[in-house]
C-alpha cells in the first residue's frame, strides 16, 4: 500500500507531458508511398529507427520500357488537436507553428530535394486500441478541410490558437462545429478543437527506365509514451500487461530484463519506469513492384540499460544499444511496433 501511495504521489508530480492516462501522445511513422507500380522495384531499403531519429535509404530501379513520373509521398498520421489540448504530446510546443513539424529532409541521388508540404483536416473515428497503426494512414477518418475553411479556420496544429479562433466565431458557427463533433465547450474554459490534422510531404519524382534512383530521407520522430509499470512476480501480471506481451512479443527473457531494470534494490518507486511506443508502417512497401530485394533494419534503443521488445524473428544485438536484421526478397506482412523501456528520471 505504501508503494502504491508513493507512486500515486509521483504521478501527480509528473510534468504536463505525462498527465493524461499517465502518458503523452505522439506519432507513428511510415515509409514512402507511391501509386501502385508494376515496373518500379525497391532493390534495397536500409532503415534506422531510434526514439530521436529515423533515417531510410532506398534504392529503386525502373524495370519497365518507359520512364515513370509521379508523386512520392511521406505522410504523418493524424495529429489530434484534442490530444494536444488535453495532454502532453511528443512534439515540442515551439514546433507547432512550423510547416515542417518533424524536420523532414530528403535527398535524391545525393542532392537535397525541396518538398511540398500540405495539410488536410479529418474527424477521426473513436479510439480503438486494437486498430492497426496502418489504419490511421489508410482510413484516417472523415475529411473536414473544406468545412473548416468555410468558417475561416486555418489548418494549424497549435490548439491554443485554434481555441482562440473558435471563440471568435459567431454563436451559430460555434454551435454548428459542436453539432458536427468538431469542437467541445466547457464552462469557464476555452473552446477545444476536436479535429485532427494530417501533414504530408511530397515531391515529383522521375524514374528513368533501366536506371537506379537513390532516395534518402530523415526526420525526428515523436513517439508517444509515459509511465510504465511492471510487477516483480509473474503471477501479478494483469490484463493490460498481457496485451503488451501479445502486441510487442515480450518473451520470458525480455520480461526478466524488464523486472531487473525496474525493480532495482532500494529504488524509491520499485516497478515503475518510462516507456516509448515507436511504430513504423512497413506494409506501404507493397505498393512497389515485387518484394524488397534486400531489407536491412537497425534499431537503436538509446541507452544500454533500456529494454527493447518487438515482434520480428532473427534480430541480433550488434552493440550495447543497437540491434540489426537483414532479409532478402522481403514482403512485409505486418508493421513494426517497438516498445522501449527505461527507468524513471530519463526517457529512452
Amino acid at each position: 500500500m505504501k508503494a502504491r501511495t508513493l507512486l500515486l504521489i509521483f504521478l501527480l508530480l509528473i510534468p504536463a507531458t505525462a498527465q493524461a492516462n499517465d502518458g503523452f501522445g505522439g506519432l507513428s511513422a511510415t515509409g514512402l508511398q507511391f501509386a501502385q507500380s508494376t515496373t518500379i522495384r525497391m532493390v534495397n531499403e536500409d532503415l534506422y529507427l531510434s526514439p530521436k531519429k529515423v533515417r531510410v535509404h532506398y534504392l529503386f530501379r525502373n524495370d519497365g520500357k518507359e520512364e515513370v513520373r509521379g508523386e512520392v509521398i511521406f505522410p504523418l498520421p493524424p495529429i489530434s488537436l484534442s490530444e494536444l489540448s488535453n495532454s502532453g504530446f511528443a512534439l515540442a510546443e515551439e514546433k507547432l507553428d512550423r510547416d515542417n513539424v518533424v524536420d523532414f529532409k530528403v535527398t535524391v541521388n545525393g542532392k537535397q530535394v525541396r518538398v511540398a508540404i500540405d495539410r488536410i483536416a479529418v474527424l477521426e473515428p473513436p479510439y480503438d486500441q486494437q486498430r492497426k497503426a496502418s489504419a490511421r494512414y489508410d482510413a484516417p477518418g472523415e475529411e473536414v478541410t473544406a468545412l473548416l475553411k468555410g468558417y475561416g479556420i486555418p489548418l494549424s496544429i497549435n490548439p491554443h490558437k485554434m481555441a482562440a479562433v473558435i471563440a471568435g466565431l459567431p454563436p451559430a458557427a460555434r454551435e454548428a462545429l459542436k453539432a458536427r463533433g468538431l469542437a467541445k465547450f466547457f464552462a469557464g474554459e476555452p473552446p477545444q478543437p476536436a479535429w485532427s490534422i494530417i501533414e504530408r510531404y511530397h515531391w515529383t519524382q522521375r524514374f528513368p527506365t533501366g536506371r537506379d534512383v537513390e532516395i534518402t530521407h530523415s526526420y525526428n520522430p515523436a513517439p508517444p509514451g509515459g509511465i510504465f509499470v511492471w510487477p516483480d512476480k509473474q503471477t501479478d501480471i494483469d490484463t493490460y500487461q498481457r496485451e503488451l506481451i501479445d502486441n510487442y512479443c515480450i518473451d520470458a527473457g525480455t520480461q526478466k530484463a524488464i523486472r531487473n531494470r525496474l525493480h532495482t534494490p532500494g529504488a524509491e518507486f520499485s516497478g515503475a519506469g518510462m516507456a516509448l511506443y515507436l511504430d513504423y508502417v512497413l506494409t506501404t512497401a507493397n505498393t512497389w513492384n515485387g518484394p524488397i530485394g534486400t531489407f536491412h533494419l537497425t534499431i537503436d534503443k538509446g541507452h544500454p540499460r533500456n529494454v527493447l521488445s518487438l515482434c520480428i524473428n532473427g534480430i541480433r544485438k550488434t552493440s550495447p544499444t543497437t540491434f540489426e536484421i537483414e532479409k532478402k526478397n522481403f514482403r512485409p506482412d505486418r508493421d513494426l511496433r517497438l516498445l522501449i523501456i527505461s527507468g524513471l528520471g530519463g526517457q529512452p
